[in-house]
């Protein structure tokens, strides 16, 4: 290291970004992430007893993988190497594997390998590593924010622990900003910043589970508003919203807006107006309501509101769901969008709803009878001895695929539970449901 070097490094530890400034120099210090790193975890353990095998830390940005990797550099006896896979190339692999045979080979030391945005890495890069992962020239760590079995080499894959690291939490967050404004040494303490609870709620919404984000909005207001009389600088919801650059909707999570807005949205589908469906799914997505969430009350209002009128609306739910969640936001708002508008749009039948319904409630109220023989189980051994499935007709072998033979309990014969509407398919069912009524008034398909 040069004078410049050591400079360098100096001039960032006081002028680089926040989120830098404040990356975790141990475990102990690290927000979130506690389903991997939490005291009894393999990858705590592993870090603590310095004994890492190579890994791929996989998740969305600001959830720590980066610092993951630093923390694992403090805490280790190994040689730490980084590169980055943006702006790498195969001149620089070669000189940090040499660099690692050197250390493997005259002082006996290993190496660890950390690479930003391994997915980055063509085929025949990652494919590069691979003997030296295998031999322990170099104990690699990759982060990555696309999934691994899709990006990454699988010979590479197969020799790496995958750890999925998740959207941290709006108290995770909370407790990064909190810490920020509070820091005297590597944070902004010294400015004397109070953060409003209601402003410090707004940007862990905000960031939606993306710490970069939220310590880039705190340090942005503490360095350009002014100080109040009291020789404060305060963090206002005002000032957190200006720096986010997103403007404060009211919708508390936990509160009356989030239930009121969900309550509108449902029944802005159920009542066929998918102008007002949308509006109410883009007040709950710009406020950072989970997509997994409102996937769930779309699909259940294509079963209960829509059910058999359009039975392709509850297929058109399932796929978005799906479909949103692989994609993640902001192109999940797409999805999200044409369900909802086609779940509005759609005729409309809550027969199907009600038809389960009162079969339960006559399950829970009612004696339950035995299945009639005929539809009882035929296949086990002696079946036929006690009567089960004995005279059962096979509805394919009549004509029309229909045969008139009792298949509710004899207690309950005649009770009718699925009452289909007029609306949309559901009227080809009522057709067909009153042609088999007639068939069996007439004593026809026996």
């Amino acid at each position: 290291m040069d004078l410049f070097d050591y400079m360098r490094g100096l001039n960032q530890q006081t002028e680089s970004p926040l989120a830098s400034r404040l990356r975790p120099a141990t475990l102990d210090e690290v927000v979130g992430q506690q389903h991997i790193i939490g005291k009894d975890k393999l990858l705590y353990r592993a870090i603590k007893a310095d004994k890492l095998s190579s890994v791929i830390f996989y998740g969305p940005p600001g959830t720590g993988k980066t610092t993951l990797a630093k923390v694992i550099a403090n805490t280790t006896s190994a040689e730490f190497l980084q590169l980055n896979a943006t702006s790498s190339g195969k001149k620089d692999m070669e000189e940090v594997i040499g660099q690692a045979k050197n250390n493997q080979g005259m002082f006996g030391k290993k190496t660890i390998l950390f690479i930003d945005e391994i997915h980055r890495f063509n085929k025949g890069q990652q494919d590069y590593l691979l003997p030296f992962v295998e031999d322990g020239t170099v104990i690699l760590i990759g982060a990555t924010t696309e999934n691994p079995y899709f990006e990454v080499n699988g010979a590479l894959l197969s020799r790496s622990v995958i750890f999925e690291l998740y959207a941290l939490e709006k108290e995770d967050i909370k407790t990064l900003l909190k810490r920020a404004v509070a820091d005297q040494e590597k944070g902004l303490g010294a400015y004397q910043a109070v953060l409003d609870e209601d402003a410090a709620d707004f940007l862990a919404d905000a960031a939606n589970g993306d710490a970069r984000a939220a310590l880039t909005a705190i340090e942005l207001g503490v360095l350009t508003t002014e100080r109040s009389a009291d020789g404060k600088i305060h963090i206002t919801l005002d000032t957190a919203s200006e720096c986010i650059q997103k403007r404060v909707v009211q919708y508390d999570k936990t509160g009356d807006n989030h239930y009121d807005t969900i309550s509108a949205f449902i029944k802005s589908m159920r009542g066929s107006d998918p102008d007002a469906a949308v509006y109410y799914l883009a007040r709950m997505l710009y406020a950072g309501e989970d997509v997994k969430f409102i996937a769930r009350r779309i699909m259940i209002c294509a079963s209960e509101d829509v059910g058999n009128a359009d039975p392709q609306a509850l297929q058109v739910a399932v796929a978005a769901s799906l479909a949103a969640e692989r994609v993640g936001m902001p192109e999940a708002q797409i999805i999200l969008s044409q369900a909802a508008s086609y779940v509005a749009s759609a005729p409309k039948s809550n027969a199907a709803c009600m038809a389960i319904f009162d079969a339960m409630e006559n399950v829970r109220t009612a004696k339950t009878p035995p299945v009639p023989p005929h539809l009882q189980d035929s296949h086990y051994r002696s079946s036929a001895k006690l009567g089960r499935g004995v005279d059962y007709k096979y509805a394919h072998d009549y004509p029309d695929h229909y045969v008139a033979q009792p298949y509710l309990p004899k207690e309950l014969d005649g009770t009718v539970f699925y009452q289909p509407s007029e609306n949309g398919y559901e009227k080809q069912i009522s057709v067909y449901l009153r042609k088999i009524a007639e068939w069996k008034k007439d004593g026809l398909h026996q």
